[in-house]
């Protein structure tokens, strides 16, 4: 698979009628590993080894209901007390991020209601801060640690 601007992770992959799987390590099962599955399981590792996330405080595509749609979130790293701390948007790494894959994460934070957003194709992270007393996003340099 293409590189990626993550560090170097080691991954257990299969594959199957000429389809390739990754293990989930999250759902814990084999996944059919597309462009955008690739950055998302890059994303976790990221998250867990060098953020320091709880890999059992991670959801991973759930569903959620957004104006009677019903839409699934890439991930969502919790706190200790179970509120959203930090959504995660993925896309391939051949998307470009736009205001539209802005838009799509601020719509699915106005009901997770996370404090930390992050955007990623692989190649290029952009993360966010809601600042719930001035009504603002402020962007980061980099996602902080898990607290």
């Amino acid at each position: 698979m293409l590189k990626l601007s993550f560090p170097n992770y080691e991954f257990r992959l299969k594959k199957n009628d000429e389809k390739r799987f990754i293990f989930d390590e999250i759902r814990k099962k084999y996944i059919e590993l597309t462009p955008e599955e690739w950055v998302r399981q890059n994303c976790i590792k990221f998250l867990i080894n060098e953020k320091k996330y709880n890999s059992q405080l991670i959801s991973i595509e759930k569903k959620i209901t957004i104006n009677k749609m019903v839409k699934r979130f890439d991930i969502i790293a919790h706190d200790n007390l179970g509120k959203a701390d930090l959504l995660v948007e993925c896309k391939a790494p051949n998307v470009i991020i736009n205001q539209k894959t802005f838009d799509q994460i601020i719509t699915y934070n106005k009901v997770i209601k996370s404090k930390y957003l992050m955007v990623t194709n692989g190649i290029i992270h952009y993360y966010c801060m809601i600042d719930k007393v001035e009504k603002k996003i402020r962007f980061l340099k980099e996602i902080p640690n898990y607290r």
